[in-house]
């Protein structure tokens, strides 16, 4: 870690911290500062060394050890502080290149950024995008053991910043990288909207009957590389390891493009998740991406350096008994012009809210409805007249031929709006999305393939385009 590698320096001064706060504050060190403190415990006076970062809490001190962890105390339990130094970046060096024997598969890595591709400013305590490929390739030498690796720098940006020309970028890089021979492509993404990334690119390649030459792998970390709990370089492994030894996809099975994470909050194992049916379920923990109405199509296990992948039981029987499809002559791109519009069914949705949209030229509507879709416009006690007027301005939005798409909050489980009335009642209104079993994200991916694509929202919506429909998967 950066605190491991500087050189010790002078100390420049000691604050002894007396009772009053007010002082402290004043001449507590600054952000990016080295210290050693002393703090008071439970269990008498401990002694810390680490890099100051802005506070996690107010009236505390913050910092980064040298173990990669950050760790906060009370301004009142600090005994005494050491100014050691300033913290200084260590200086960037040519990334060393990584030789791999020319038999091995050849693995083109398009790099978008996120936190896989990220470091700690220890100057501010933000984590920011600043990894270059090369540099994510030459961290890892093991890589050189899988395949032959290159690297192309599409971006350097996190995910939440993600648009549809960036998609648009990552369709065509992993069309070039085919054309030039690649076996597989393994894409670095930052985790928040990875997963609508790979169901873009997934649907991208195969909603028109046909799929990827060879494995496209999305991969990320919830942790930066540079922290000592980081998922980055396993993640990054077993990526590259599925690209160059992984199954050609199907193209029926939500396999074109996947999505390799940590399988569990510890090491070893790691999911390979299919692309069009995955979702990330949570925010911080390394096996936040799960399965949404489908199974994982298999594992990759490292153990003691090698690395090797299983199937699901499922996935292997369809490799062995299912056609694979046409390769794609060229995947499909999304139109950056499309506006879809999405909204949450509940207390707190109203027609005016929709009307509004509705004006502002939107292509199409998303709702997140209830349970099995359901959204609210009955009034049976008299009391509820929003809900006639939600019912009123749906039925206007269909007649002006907008699409009117639900999906569920619920995230697992199929939109089924056959069970109750009310979804009787939706179908009749002219609601699209009864039958899906696909995940809210790729709802809507699918919806803006449709209109970039020449094909009816209702039809894409009632069709498995790329497995991600497929009742045979359900959980």
């Amino acid at each position: 870690m950066p605190c491991q590698s500087l050189p010790p320096l002078a100390i420049m001064r000691t604050l002894d911290v007396p009772s009053s706060v007010g002082r402290f504050m004043i001449d507590a060190p600054r952000p990016g500062e080295r210290v050693k403190i002393e703090v008071a415990s439970h269990n008498g006076t401990t002694t810390l060394q680490g890099i100051v970062l802005h506070p996690a809490a107010p009236r505390h001190i913050t910092l980064k050890l040298v173990n990669g962890y950050n760790a906060s105390y009370p301004l009142d339990a600090v005994e005494t502080i050491e100014i050691i130094g300033e913290y200084s970046a260590p200086q960037p060096t040519p990334p060393q290149i990584i030789e791999a024997s020319n038999e091995l598969p050849r693995v083109r890595i398009l790099h978008t950024g996120g936190t896989i591709a990220s470091k700690v400013d220890y100057a501010t305590g933000a984590v920011v995008a600043r990894f270059e490929p090369e540099e994510l390739v030459a961290s890892l030498p093991e890589l050189s053991e899988i395949a032959q690796i290159e690297a192309v720098k599409l971006g350097n940006m996190f995910s939440d910043d993600i648009r549809p020309q960036h998609w648009n970028a990552i369709i065509a890089a992993s069309k070039k990288a085919f054309d030039d021979g690649c076996r597989g492509v393994v894409v670095t993404h930052g985790t928040d909207t990875l997963h609508i990334t790979s169901a873009a690119i997934g649907l991208a390649w195969a909603a028109r009957g046909g799929t990827a030459p060879g494995p496209i792998a999305f991969v990320g970390s919830q942790r930066s590389s540079d922290r000592g709990s980081s998922d980055a370089a396993e993640n990054l492994l077993c990526a590259v390891h599925w690209a160059a030894n992984g199954p050609k996809p199907l193209g029926s099975h939500s396999d074109t493009s996947v999505v390799i994470m940590h399988a569990n909050a510890n090491d070893g194992v790691c999911s390979v998740l299919p692309g069009t049916g995955v979702r990330k379920m949570h925010t911080s923990r390394r096996d936040a991406f799960h399965a949404v109405n489908s199974e994982p199509l298999g594992m990759i296990h490292i153990e003691n350096g090698a690395i090797e992948h299983t199937l699901h039981s499922t996935y292997a029987e369809a490799i062995q008994d299912s056609p694979r499809r046409a390769i794609a002559e060229r995947p499909d791109a999304y139109e950056p012009g499309v506006r879809i519009a999405q909204f949450t069914a509940g207390p707190w949705l109203h027609a005016e809210q929709i009307e509004a949209v509705a004006q502002s030229g939107v292509q199409a509507i998303v709702i997140h409805g209830t349970g099995l879709g359901h959204l609210p416009i009955d009034d049976p006690g008299k009391d509820a007249p929003e809900n006639t007027k939600i019912w009123r301005t749906l039925t206007r939005c269909v007649n002006r031929e907008i699409p009117i798409v639900v999906t569920s909050q619920c995230i697992h489980g199929p939109i089924d709006l056959n069970v109750y009335s009310k979804g009787r009642k939706q179908i009749d209104m002219g609601i699209i999305g009864h039958g899906s079993v696909a995940s809210p994200e790729t709802m809507i991916v699918k919806v803006h393939w449709a209109l970039s694509n020449s094909m009816t929202v209702a039809e894409a919506i009632a069709t498995d385009l790329a497995g991600e429909g497929r009742n045979t998967l359900m959980a």
